[in-house]
C-alpha cells in the first residue's frame, strides 16, 4: 500500500509564474518542483551552463586538440549500458566530427569486467596502435588501469561522472563533475553530458586555434539526440541545465533531425518518433541498447548508433530487438524464483534484502533488484556467481538510503567483506567473497537500520493534488506531454475521486476502466494490477492522449489507488 500525499507549493512563486504567461496549473506544478522563475523552465542552449566551469576540461581540450592536429590515434573506453553506449558514439562521432582520428572498445561484460583495466589498456595498446585513452562513463576507479597505460606510453583522459572513491587514478587528466574541487554548479551530468561538454570545449580550442570559425565549426548540436538518449536511461536527476539537453535531443528526434539509429530503433518499439518523450528513451529505447551490454557485447548497440544508413541501423536494432525480447524473457523467470525465495520474507522484521542465486544471469541481475524492491520497498542487492568463484552484486536502494554509501562504511569498517564496489545514491554494484555473503547481508542490514526509520520504508505517492475537470482537456495534456520531465522532475501527477462505470482485466495483468467524474467519462487503465475496484475510487492517475484509428482522446493511466 502507498500513502498518497500532495507536493508543498509557495503561492507567491505560482502567481509569479502566472504572471510571467505560465498555464496557471502548469505554474502549480513547476513550483512544486522547486521552479522559481520562467528563466528555469527556458530549455534553449543559450541557458547551458558554460563548459569552462568545469575542473580540467581546458587541459583535455587542449590534449585533444593537439591530438586531433597531430593525427594521433584515440580509442575511446565505454561502459556497457545506455549511458556508454551513446558517450561512446558522442565521442567518436564527435572527435570525427574535428578532424580527429579515434576508435573504440567496449569492454565484454562477462570476457573483460567493467572499466579500463590493465588488460583492456593492453588490447588498446596492442591492437589499436593507441597514443590516447579516452574513458567514458568509466574510470574514475581505474587505478590499475590507467597505471599499465602509463606503462605502456599511452596518454589517458578519465571522462566519468560516478563519485569518486578515497583513491583516484594517477598521471592522467580527470574530468568528472563529482571531483572534489570541481567549481561545476550541477554535479547530475550523466557520462555522455560529459564528454558532450568536451567536445564543446575542443572546438573552441580549435577555433583559438584559427581550425574553425564560427561559420566552418563542426555542428555539435547534432549530437544532442544521443545526449539526451544516454541521460535519460541513466536515470541521473533532470536539473536545469539536463533538462536542456533533453529537451533540445527530444526536440530534434521530434523533428525528424537525428541519425538512422535512433529511428531504426523507435520503428523497431513501435514509438512515435514525431510525440518523442523521456518516457519513451527510458522505456522503449533505451532498454533495447542496455539488453545488448547486459546478455552479449554492447558493440552491437553502438554501431547501431553510428550507422550512416537506415538499411544497417535497422539491421542492429532487430538484433537489438531480439535481446530486449531475451532479457524480458530471463527477467521474468528470474522474478519468479527471487519471489519464490522471499515468500516466508516479513517486510516488517527486514529493513532491506539480500538474496543470492548461481543460476541468475550477470547481466539481469540490476533489474531483478529493482523488481524485488519494488515489490517489498527495501533497499535490495542481487547476487550471483562469477566466474572467479565469487559473488557479483547488484543493488537498488529507496529515496531515503545513500547505497554506495553504506558499502563504503561496510568496505572501511569491515576490510574483507567488499572486494570492490561503485555507484550512486540509488544504485550500486560490488563484488564480495563468496564466503562473507551471510556477514555482508547482517552488516548491511545494521547500517541500514540505523539510517532509515520506519516512516521511510512507507512507500509515498507524491501528487499534484487535484484537477479541475475544466483544465482535463486535450489542449492541456499536450501541454503537459510538452514539457520534459524525468528523475527528479517527475511528470504532473493528480489525485481526484471517480465513479468505476466499467472494468475488466486485460491479459490476467491490467486493468481497463471506464471512469465519471462531474459527468464526465474517461478511458482508464491501471496496468500490473488484476484486481477489481470498488464503486467508488480516490486514484493517482496520469492524463495522457491516446490516439486510435485516427481518433484521440484523453485516456488516465492509474499509479497508485488509495
Amino acid at each position: 500500500m502507498s500513502r498518497i500525499t500532495q507536493r508543498p507549493v509557495s503561492e507567491s512563486i505560482c502567481q509569479q509564474l502566472e504572471q510571467a504567461g505560465i498555464h496557471p496549473v502548469l505554474a502549480r506544478i513547476l513550483a512544486a518542483r522547486g521552479i522559481l522563475g520562467k528563466e528555469a523552465v527556458e530549455n534553449t542552449f543559450s541557458h547551458l551552463i558554460p563548459p569552462h566551469l568545469m575542473l580540467n576540461l581546458d587541459k583535455a581540450a587542449n590534449l585533444l586538440a593537439d591530438a586531433i592536429i597531430d593525427r594521433k590515434k584515440m580509442t575511446v573506453i565505454a561502459d556497457y549500458d545506455c549511458d556508454g553506449a551513446t558517450a561512446c558514439a558522442v565521442a567518436v562521432q564527435g572527435i570525427r566530427m574535428l578532424g580527429g582520428n579515434i576508435d573504440y572498445i567496449v569492454p565484454n561484460r562477462f570476457d573483460n569486467g567493467y572499466g579500463l583495466t590493465p588488460a583492456i589498456s593492453e588490447l588498446a595498446f596492442r591492437e589499436h596502435q593507441t597514443d590516447i585513452l579516452i574513458t567514458v562513463d568509466n574510470g574514475i576507479a581505474s587505478i590499475e588501469g590507467v597505471a599499465r597505460a602509463n606503462e605502456l606510453g599511452m596518454q589517458v583522459l578519465v571522462t566519468d561522472h560516478h563519485l569518486p572513491g578515497e583513491h583516484i587514478p594517477r598521471d592522467c587528466i580527470i574530468v568528472n563533475p563529482n571531483q572534489k574541487g570541481c567549481p561545476f554548479p550541477s554535479k547530475n551530468l550523466a557520462g555522455v553530458g560529459v564528454i558532450f561538454y568536451i567536445l564543446l570545449g575542443i572546438r573552441a580550442e580549435m577555433r583559438r586555434r584559427n581550425r574553425f570559425s564560427q561559420a566552418t565549426q563542426p555542428h555539435l548540436d547534432t549530437l544532442l539526440d544521443l545526449v539526451a538518449l544516454g541521460t535519460v536511461s541513466d536515470i541521473v536527476p533532470l536539473d536545469h541545465n539536463n533538462r536542456i539537453l533533453v529537451s533540445q535531443g527530444l526536440q530534434r528526434i521530434r523533428n525528424g533531425i537525428t541519425r538512422p539509429g535512433i529511428t531504426a530503433l523507435f520503428r523497431i518499439a513501435g514509438r512515435n518518433q514525431q510525440k518523442a518523450s523521456s518516457d519513451d528513451l527510458g522505456f522503449a529505447i533505451g532498454p533495447r541498447l542496455n539488453a545488448a551490454g547486459r546478455l552479449s557485447d554492447m558493440t552491437i548497440g553502438v554501431e547501431c548508433l553510428l550507422s550512416q544508413d537506415m538499411e544497417t541501423a535497422m539491421r542492429f536494432a532487430r538484433e537489438l530487438d531480439t535481446f530486449n525480447l531475451d532479457r524480458q524473457r530471463l527477467e521474468s523467470s528470474m522474478k519468479q524464483d527471487a519471489l519464490a525465495k522471499t515468500a516466508n520474507l516479513n517486510p516488517a522484521d527486514h529493513y532491506t534484502i539480500c538474496i543470492s542465486s548461481e543460476n541468475w544471469h550477470q547481466g539481469v541481475i540490476g533489474l531483478l533488484a529493482a523488481r524485488i524492491r519494488e515489490h517489498y520497498y527495501r533497499p535490495t542487492i542481487v547476487f550471483t556467481e562469477d566466474d572467479h568463484g565469487n559473488l557479483q552484486g547488484s543493488g537498488r536502494s529507496i529515496p531515503h538510503l545513500h547505497i554506495r554509501d553504506v558499502l563504503a562504511q561496510i568496505a572501511e569498517r569491515f576490510p574483507g567483506i567488499i572486494l570492490k564496489f561503485g555507484g550512486h545514491a540509488m544504485a550500486a554494484g560490488l563484488t564480495i567473497p563468496k564466503n562473507t555473503f551471510h556477514q555482508f547481508c547482517e552488516t548491511f542490514e545494521q547500517l541500514s537500520r540505523k539510517q532509515l526509520s520506519p516512516e521511510q520504508l512507507e512507500p509515498v505517492t507524491e501528487t499534484d493534488g487535484s484537477l479541475a475537470t475544466r483544465y482535463l482537456t486535450e489542449d492541456f495534456v499536450a501541454l503537459l506531454g510538452s514539457q520534459t520531465w524525468g528523475m527528479g522532475f517527475p511528470s504532473p501527477l493528480f489525485y481526484d475521486e471517480f465513479t468505476v462505470k466499467r472494468q475488466r482485466v486485460l491479459k490476467n495483468a491490467h486493468l481497463k476502466l471506464l471512469l465519471e467524474r462531474d459527468g464526465r467519462l474517461y478511458e482508464a487503465i491501471q496496468f500490473q494490477n488484476s484486481t477489481l475496484l470498488p464503486d467508488t475510487v480516490k486514484l493517482a492517475y496520469r492524463p495522457v492522449l491516446n490516439t486510435f484509428n485516427n481518433r484521440t482522446t484523453i485516456q488516465l493511466t492509474i499509479e497508485t489507488v488509495e
